[in-house]
């Protein structure tokens, strides 16, 4: 299982951008996928899941109503949306794939994680 993650970058204050994870090898029905980011010098922290089929999500506090995370079983493909965005929302952000239906926030619930696309948030 690869997971390749796409589309950091720069944005200003309020600005928006759009995060892809590419998972090659197995199916993406076969996972619960997550968004994971970790700021310098910060624990790597969860930022959104949703499950094999896509009917159930969670986001942590912070980013409820300005984060959506989203599933195209035809690309094989995880996206994160990210509207309003904030200066605390520079991170590495970092997909993961867990082997099971539904996932949560733990790490260790996950069994693949892709390389981290930057984020930075700066006007």
């Amino acid at each position: 299982v690869q997971l390749q993650a796409s589309g950091g970058g720069l944005a200003q204050p309020g600005g928006s951008l759009t995060l892809s994870c590419v998972l090659s090898g197995f199916s993406l029905d076969d996972f619960a996928m997550a968004w994971f980011r970790q700021a310098p010098g910060k624990e790597r922290e969860f930022v959104a899941s949703i499950s094999w089929n896509g009917g159930n999500t969670h986001y942590t506090d912070s980013v409820k109503g300005r984060f959506t995370i989203s599933r195209d079983r035809a690309k094989n493909t995880v996206y994160l949306l990210m509207n309003s965005l904030k200066p605390e929302d520079t991170a590495a952000y970092y997909c993961a794939a867990a082997r099971k239906a539904i996932s949560g926030n733990g790490r260790d619930e996950y069994n693949y994680w892709g390389q981290g696309t930057q984020v930075t948030v700066s006007s």
